[in-house]
């Protein structure tokens, strides 16, 4: 099994990256905490998770250890599967999720999409003797970039996670009028509680 993959960024989206690793591309599933991340770097490593069905193969690609370990915590809990644990990643971040869940707060939960209240209450009582919450919880930096560009990013992003393209534009708009310097992963939060 991949534990890691490192090398040049060719290609990437809010939902995807594309490394080249030896003039291989690993088109590797991400979260929008690993967007955030990635989006400023010319190469990177991610830990990744395989997941292999019948009919594909999947990389999930996550910048640290932390975030990989809650998608694997996630992912166990019955019927929580990898795009639904991706969904999460990417409504809150590992700091909130951690949070949420030895807090009991099922209700931030059920603001996911994809998530009802007994999926909400499972993944609570599931996983919160597994989490611990760290002493230290660092804030990531916002990274500002041209609205127009952000806004498609966005949309293209709420699409790819299989959104239709005319309810994505409506939420988008609506954000980008009552909140104009949101980045591209504050909007799709935004968007992910909205749709």
């Amino acid at each position: 099994m991949l534990d890691f993959i490192k090398g040049e960024i060719v290609e990437l989206n809010p939902a995807s990256v594309v490394l080249e690793v030896n003039g291989l591309g690993y088109a590797i599933h991400i979260s929008l905490n690993t967007y955030s991340t990635l989006s400023e770097k010319k190469a990177a490593k991610l830990y990744v998770y395989e997941a292999i069905r019948e009919d594909a193969h999947l990389l999930f690609g996550f910048t640290e250890q932390r975030e990989r370990s809650l998608f694997l915590h996630l992912i166990s809990v019955s019927g929580v599967g990898a795009n639904t644990a991706r969904m999460i990643l990417s409504s809150l971040t590992v700091s909130e999720l951690e949070t949420v869940i030895s807090s009991g707060n099922s209700n931030v939960l059920k603001t996911v999409k994809g998530i009802g209240a007994k999926t909400a209450e499972r993944i609570i009582i599931d996983l919160k003797d597994k989490i611990k919450l760290p002493e230290d919880i660092i804030g990531g930096e916002k990274i500002a970039m041209p609205m127009n560009q952000a806004a498609n990013e966005a949309i293209s992003a709420l699409m790819m996670l299989g959104f239709n393209q005319a309810a994505s534009q409506k939420v988008i708009s609506k954000i980008v009028k009552d909140k104009p310097l949101s980045t591209v992963e504050e909007m799709i939060k935004m968007a992910l509680k909205m749709l």
